[in-house]
């Protein structure tokens, strides 16, 4: 028999998703199940749960053709759960690694009706914060369970369903089901705590309770919040019905805190909706209170002394009085954690600092309804998505004008006709705060202000392999002096994200958690992939100096951030000998080596294009692409030409850097790990052999199904044009 159902239930967490499911199928205990209910998400939750359904048995996967709420949806899973026990585990939270050996052990050892297990808080910064469960058991109970009147203390755990097992057919006996609404935890956990009559504890932290900064009930204010009371008064009626009034005391001061503990969060209640908030704790608390009932010491007696006599006057005046406190504190340590600049940077800052306020000036004066900033990898000049969405918007809406920003000494980059101001100059500061619209692949310096009525469109600039953003906190090796707290700054600008894929909208989604839309589009930047004729090819082949017939091979590794001064073996001359006679060899490095001076020099039939403008030319010209964790190999995949993954430090780069997925168990063609293999692959032409077209057809179907040809199109009627016409985000 199936020892533990899994339930869990999905809706927009399709950016956490993925972790939570490899978090449980990764667990040693194999006799387990998962039921993923897909409560009708907008997102692609609902393929997500499809796709390990199709490749785990262990996996069941149910669609809702309707939105029923995190409780009903948690119902629809507990109907289809055949295990002995049913954990609800919440699609944007993880387990432990291997903790379910020891959870495992426990039930098998005691069969509690619930077993209580440990949690930890993980903030989106990556810090943790612990559950109470060491101030609640100083010293843990062990093996052994015990009915709630005998450990009332219990009820002091924080009262959710995924921190906890449950037996199935308990729950069949006492006939508990979530009920609608908000708050679903409370009428669930606490009644199953009142009716056990075998209740455990593990001193084991087996959940990652995700904190997220964006996205989350509770950081979302709104009048549901309210719905927290008729939660409470259901455990007041299943008390009532059972006879357990000798327990209402300890219930009683959980419901006052939680109820408390909700007004208290700014996140929730809006200001005009706390007085009649409060107002209902106090009513609660004349319901509910017990005779005689005695308040908490300390703060939080006072707060409820003020909640039994109704004073909202001076429950408000003292919240405000420690929040002024608070924050007066909070500046005090940031003006003794300031550090003056070096003096030498005088000059310069002083510069800097005339520009700026230039710059506020400009701030004030209106918004120029009919321009269009862009730039691309930092101001190197002309390139990549915003390149194709500004060709787009001058074919499209040719009324809005486009001005590129460019460092000085990439000018001589930039295309005939296209106009241009230089970075750091009063024009660039002058279009930054004027333009209703900025468009980049990277983030714009921080002295930049969004602004009422623009909108700032971040495109990326590829496919994640590695690790990006938040996620990179947990691989500090390749993360050495960033800044997050900035970067989640820079983020908050963003109005509109452009994805290529369902894929990316996931990893960008957990990587720059903020309230930006997302549109899932394509890349603009291949459509020119999709586009090009024959004769183009053979255009750009002859300008590189390609004769007809030549096989071309573009080598296209990635930067290590970590490993700043790696460079993959791989000797050029052994490489052409593999290719042939016949074989020609592009090498181009990352773009963050473009001040590098020790690339290999062009000789015969190797050549270095690291320089070359446009990397869209070299992909058209190249019959195959050779790399190792770059987003090339996604853009590339559009021209549905053979590619090698070359990866001979990925078990070192994996760990060091982080990656979103295996690019050797899911590539897009054939793997070396070494460079003999890499080798091997050309001379026997496994290459293009039939697994290699078929891991690409797999990995096309999975990152390319949007590149059309008409990617920049959407963009520009998306972020530039309504319907009608008019300059707007639609």
């Amino acid at each position: 028999m199936t020892l533990v159902s899994f339930v869990v239930p999905a809706y927009r967490v399709q950016g956490y998703l993925r972790e939570c499911l490899d978090s449980i199928l990764g667990q040693p205990v194999t006799d387990i199940e998962v039921i993923g209910v897909d409560d009708c998400s907008p997102d692609a939750s609902g393929d997500i749960i499809a796709e390990y359904a199709e490749r785990d048995p262990r996996v069941t996967a149910v669609r809702l053709p309707g939105n029923v709420g995190l409780g009903p949806a948690r119902n629809v899973g507990l109907d289809r759960a055949t295990g002995e026990y049913v954990w609800f585990v919440d699609g944007d939270d993880w387990l432990a690694p291997d903790c379910l050996t020891e959870v495992a052990d426990r039930l098998r050892a005691t069969r509690p009706d619930v077993l209580l297990v440990d949690h930890v808080r993980t903030h989106w910064d990556d810090t943790a914060t612990r559950s109470a469960m060491a101030e609640v058991f100083p010293e843990p109970p062990g093996p052994v369970t015990f009915r709630l009147r005998e450990r009332p203390e219990a009820l002091r755990l924080l009262h959710t369903a995924w921190n906890r097992l449950v037996r199935r057919r308990f729950l069949d006996q006492v006939g508990l089901r979530f009920a609608p609404g908000w708050y679903e935890d409370v009428s669930f956990s606490y009644p199953a705590l009142l009716a056990a009559d075998r209740i455990g504890v593990l001193d084991l932290v087996c959940v990652n309770y995700r904190q997220r900064r964006a996205g989350a009930i509770t950081r979302t204010r709104g009048d549901r919040h309210f719905e927290v009371f008729e939660q409470w008064h259901r455990v007041f009626r299943f008390m009532a019905d059972r006879g357990l009034d000798e327990l209402r005391p300890a219930v009683f001061e959980r419901m006052v805190w939680h109820e408390l503990t909700v007004l208290g969060n700014g996140a929730r209640i809006a200001p005009e909706l706390r007085k009649p908030f409060f107002d209902r704790i106090s009513a609660d608390h004349r319901r509910f209170a017990p005779p005689d009932a005695p308040a908490p010491e300390g703060a939080e007696g006072l707060k409820h002394r003020l909640v039994a006599a109704g004073d909202w006057r001076t429950f408000s005046a003292l919240r405000a009085a420690s929040r002024t406190g608070a924050a007066a504190r909070g500046r005090a340590r940031a003006v003794r954690g300031r550090v003056l600049p070096p003096a030498r940077r005088a000059a310069r800052l002083a510069r800097d600092a005339l520009l700026r306020e230039y710059y506020r000036a400009e701030l004030r004066r209106p918004v120029d309804d009919g321009l269009a900033v862009y730039a691309a990898y930092w101001y190197r000049g002309y390139a990549c998505n915003p390149a194709a969405v500004y060709e787009a918007a001058r074919r499209l809406a040719p009324q809005v004008r486009g001005v590129w920003i460019v460092r000085r000494d990439r000018v001589h980059t930039l295309p005939d006709g296209v106009e241009y101001v230089v970075a750091g100059t009063p024009a660039y500061h002058r279009v930054l705060a004027r333009a209703r619209w900025l468009v980049n692949n990277v983030n714009f310096p921080d002295f930049v202000r969004s602004r009422p009525g623009t909108t700032h469109v971040q495109t990326h600039h590829g496919t994640p392999v590695k690790v990006m953003g938040l996620d990179q906190q947990r691989y500090p090796l390749g993360a050495v002096g960033m800044d997050f707290a900035g970067l989640l700054r820079r983020v908050d600008r963003w109005d509109v994200s452009v994805t290529s894929n369902s894929f990316s909208t996931q990893m960008w989604e957990r990587a720059y958690p903020a309230a930006y839309t997302t549109l899932e589009v394509g890349y603009p930047r291949n459509d020119r992939l999709v586009t090009a004729t024959a004769e183009e090819v053979l255009r750009i082949r002859a300008e590189l100096g390609v004769s007809p017939g030549e096989r071309v091979v573009l080598y296209a590794p990635t930067h290590r951030e970590h490993l700043p001064r790696y460079r993959p073996p791989f000797d050029p001359e052994r490489f052409l000998a593999a290719l042939g006679p016949a074989g020609r060899l592009l090498v181009r490095s990352h773009y963050f080596h473009d001040r590098d001076r020790r690339r290999p020099a062009d000789r015969d039939r190797i050549h270095d294009v690291s320089a070359h403008l446009r990397v869209e030319d070299l992909y058209l010209a190249a019959d195959v692409l050779v790399t190792d964790y770059s987003s090339a190999m996604f853009d590339y995949a559009v021209l549905d030409r053979p590619i090698v993954v070359y990866a001979p430090d990925w078990d070192a780069y994996r760990l060091a850097r982080g990656v979103y997925f295996d690019v050797t168990a899911e590539p897009p063609g054939a793997v070396a790990r070494t460079f003999a293999e890499l080798l091997d692959i050309f001379a026997s032409d496994a290459v293009a052999d039939d697994g290699a077209e078929r891991a690409r057809a797999r990995f096309r179907a999975r990152f390319c199904a949007l590149d059309d040809g008409h990617a920049a199109e959407r963009v520009v009627r998306r972020v530039f044009l309504t319907d009608e016409g008019r300059f707007a985000l639609v």
